[in-house]
């Protein structure tokens, strides 16, 4: 029985702008017009949050306010189990998504409210609001005209005389208050803390490819071999020339100490990535994070066998009152032999 196709994305396929990618997701995009809700990229693409978190996340975030959205409310809306959903909380609640609080109503009832914040990252950069314009008020002093109607004579304003103060005696000035140094506020603290380094931070530099000592044309061959012949182990590391001419000296510090080529090859290609695009940055990661350490020389096993040794002395029961005490061979303890030797000297008296 063939497999039934979706003749309605197909049409939708062919109706996508631009040439299509050869490989990866292809998007038919079609606008909402209800019941939809809004996700960032910064969650849906979360780097350290599992699937299951953002699910939940997402899940939480479509729910109309007052929605409980317990561990067993959710379980009984989704099809994972309570400890799953448990830890999915726990992810969110680490990152600042979802926060707990325990509030006390006035009948002395304990309650937990659970806060979801959409954009954790925005309470700690909060937006500035933009400044309000002043607006240019008239100044109290300007002249506001007025229309006369036509036929009315205004006489011309003559010159006005203004009577002039007698001048007031002059006081000291005050002196200026002084400047009391106002202390700037404390700063609050975030209400949630960055786990997660900004995208513009810094990069580590790359370490680079291991080098053996001294590469020797034995340890070129050997390593050029155990790379060629790579991909018949494991087929998804198939390896070009200059490859495997960039890795030779990598394998070759491996090779120098005293790993087996059977290691190698496990540590190198066990458990890789799905899909593996890139096997060359694989294994030149791989040679440089998983390098062995230099094994011992002959000087430093015979300072490791010349290390004292501390004799413990065994324990020994004693023939009269079966007490255990130390000793290097059996006998009697020492109040045994004391009560002897007392009895000897009584003896002899």
């Amino acid at each position: 029985m063939d497999t039934q196709q979706n003749t309605a994305l197909t049409r939708a396929l062919a109706e996508v702008p631009g040439p299509l990618p050869t490989r990866g997701v292809i998007h038919v995009t079609i606008p909402h017009t209800e019941r939809f809700t809004v996700v960032g990229n910064h969650l849906a693409q979360h780097p350290d949050l599992s699937c299951t978190a953002v699910g939940i996340a997402v899940r939480i975030q479509s729910l109309p306010q007052g929605t409980e959205v317990g561990i067993k409310a959710l379980a009984a809306r989704c099809k994972e189990g309570e400890k799953r959903i448990a830890a999915a909380l726990r992810e969110l609640e680490v990152h600042g998504y979802l926060q707990r609080i325990r509030d006390r109503l006035h009948g002395k009832k304990v309650i937990t409210r659970t806060v979801f914040c959409d954009q954790p990252t925005a309470l700690l950069h909060p937006r500035s609001r933009p400044a309000v314009e002043a607006r240019p008020q008239p100044a109290a002093s300007a002249a506001v005209p007025v229309r006369m109607p036509a036929g009315v004579h205004v006489p011309a304003p003559g010159p006005v005389r203004v009577p002039v103060p007698a001048p007031a005696p002059t006081a000291a000035p005050p002196p200026p208050p002084e400047e009391v140094p106002v202390a700037p506020p404390a700063p609050s603290a975030p209400l949630f803390e960055r786990r997660v380094p900004p995208p513009t931070a810094p990069k580590a530099p790359r370490r680079p490819l291991p080098q053996p000592s001294e590469l020797t044309p034995e340890l070129v061959r050997a390593a050029t071999t155990f790379l060629s012949d790579l991909h018949r182990h494991a087929p998804q590391f198939t390896l070009s020339e200059d490859d495997v001419r960039r890795l030779v000296p990598g394998v070759a510090a491996w090779l120098e100490r005293a790993a087996r080529p059977d290691a190698i090859r496990r540590a190198l290609t066990d458990d890789p990535p799905q899909p593996l695009r890139h096997p060359a940055k694989l294994l030149a990661h791989r040679l440089t994070e998983l390098l062995p350490p230099t094994p011992p020389g002959v000087d430093d096993l015979a300072t490791l066998a010349a290390r004292p040794r501390v004799v413990v002395t065994p324990f020994q029961t004693c023939d009269d009152c079966d007490r255990a005490f130390r000793s290097p061979t059996p006998g009697h303890c020492r109040d045994c032999r004391e009560a002897r030797a007392a009895a000897y000297a009584q003896a002899a008296a």
